[in-house]
């Protein structure tokens, strides 16, 4: 018997190292490629041009801020009802819920009617969020319409499996787009859940001269052509499609729900429905509208996002304010912050407060961290309004303003591919900072890494202990492999 025993534990022994060698492998493999950071080249020094991203002739352009996750919500709709050849969507997190079945029951309609129709969404939520509901299998399924994944998840290959897509837009056909931070669901749109939401800023840019001949100098086509370079890539892989899933019960059933949504949405909204909605009147003038993107690839990438838009807020001559969830630094980033302390008189950055944040693992670096933004010489404040915000947004100067997906993290700045807009309109950047002003009237402002001054109405979430104890254990945690924050 105790020679049966003593084998039974040398085979758990041998499991357990076995085990711990996978675990090892898939951890390892993830995050090996990502821990060097790459520096800006010269090439890429030497090909940005400030003066580019202004002019002084009006553009076909015009846009609008859409600040509510509501008006979010209704554009989309309204633009989706007015496709007649083409609809692109490309999202990092789509998931089931209400209305995200709003968008498809349009887009599948606008599929019936003959609309072409691409969506590309990030390969781990594709596995985590589609794969298991039957309605995303429902719409790849009709031939108007192709779903692809950027680099699903692969577990014999870990080494690919932090390359994330981050980017979030809404094409249709040549006349208008949406560009900015929110994901694809209740989080984000609508006013299904008014309890677990959050706050998000997008720009809606409505082509002026759609059928002219002067359609292309629409920002719209650099967006487009972004999209086709990501869209091609051997790393996007097909999710099912209409072969595989034909004559499925289950498919046939999300299909009709489908179908009768959009009956309802038609019914409930007429509103949206109607054709005659004014976006000449609706938006404002800019002078130039310029798309910053990075690499699009899988691996580490070189920080041409953050690159772009600090030698931007650079040029500043009195202001420059910075919308972000959240900051994850190191000392390049933090470096190119300090030039525009030191160089900008109103030079501020707003993110959440770890109290009121919804990025446990972002708001547990930031404690260890704290001070090197503070030396940053930005002003910093933390927001403490309730909802977490989750905006991305910068203001320069009074006519020059960015909205787009890129945080000021690590992953965004070194991982992700990543997209800003911007914008030169005096008009919407007046409108942008008076939005940042609402945000800005619940912030605590940081005095260091202790002290803040607050605000008489603003009151601060009150953290149980062991969340605030698993703040500094995952904090300290997660110093050797930061870029995954």
């Amino acid at each position: 018997m105790k020679e049966k025993k003593g084998h039974r534990r040398g085979r758990a022994g041998k499991l357990g190292i076995v085990l711990l060698l996978l675990v090892g492998y898939l951890a390892g493999g993830a995050v090996f490629p990502f821990l060097w950071y790459q520096s800006v080249t010269e090439e890429t020094q030497e090909a940005f041009d400030a003066e580019a991203f202004c002019s002084v002739e009006t553009g076909v352009d015009r846009a609008m801020l859409l600040e509510s996750n509501e008006s979010a919500w209704e554009h989309r709709i309204r633009l989706l009802d007015q496709a007649r050849s083409q609809i692109i969507l490309s999202t990092f997190d789509m998931r089931d819920g209400e209305s995200t079945r709003d968008l498809l029951a349009v887009i599948w309609h606008k599929a019936e009617e003959g609309v072409q129709v691409k969506i590309l969404v990030d390969g781990i939520s594709g596995l985590i969020r589609m794969e298991p509901a039957p309605l995303f299998s429902a719409v790849s399924s009709h031939p108007n319409i192709e779903i692809r994944l950027y680099n699903p998840v692969n577990l014999l290959t870990p080494w690919t499996s932090q390359g994330r897509m981050h980017d979030k837009y809404l094409i249709v056909d040549s006349s208008a787009y949406i560009l900015g931070g929110r994901n694809t669901f209740d989080y984000f749109l609508g006013s299904y859940d008014m309890v677990n939401k959050s706050l998000d800023r997008e720009v809606l840019v409505w082509n002026e001269a759609q059928g002219t001949d002067r359609e292309e100098e629409s920002s719209l086509f650099a967006v487009e052509a972004y999209f086709q370079k990501v869209w091609e890539l051997d790393v996007c892989r097909r999710f099912h499609g209409e072969a595989a899933l034909q004559g499925k019960k289950r498919i046939r059933e999300q299909i009709r729900l489908l179908e009768e949504r959009y009956q309802a949405l038609c019914t409930d909204h007429k509103a949206l429905f109607q054709k005659d909605f004014d976006y000449e009147a609706a938006t404002c003038e800019t002078n130039q509208i310029r798309l910053i993107s990075g690499p699009v690839g899988i691996y580490g990438k070189e920080p041409q996002v953050l690159y772009a838009i600090t030698e931007l807020m650079k040029q500043a001559k009195e202001r420059v304010i910075i919308h972000t969830p959240y900051i994850v630094s190191n000392g390049y980033m933090n470096e190119q912050l300090r030039q525009i302390g030191k160089n900008v008189p109103d030079a501020r950055l707003v993110i959440n407060s770890v109290e009121n944040g919804d990025n446990f693992v972002a708001s547990s670096d930031y404690q260890y961290h704290k001070k090197d933004v503070v030396e940053t010489g930005l002003a910093v404040y933390e927001y403490d309004g309730g909802y977490s915000t989750h905006g991305k947004s910068f203001v320069i100067d009074e006519d020059l303003c960015g909205i787009g997906s890129y945080n000021f993290d690590l992953r965004s700045t070194y991982m992700d591919t990543e997209l800003m807009l911007v914008i030169q309109s005096k008009e919407l950047t007046t409108q942008l900072r008076e939005a940042m002003e609402v945000i800005e009237r619940d912030c605590r402002k940081v005095v260091d890494e202790k002290n803040y001054i607050v605000p008489e109405h603003v009151v601060v979430a009150k953290v149980p202990l062991w969340k605030r104890a698993a703040w500094k254990i995952v904090g300290f945690l997660l110093q050797p492999v930061r870029c995954l924050a």
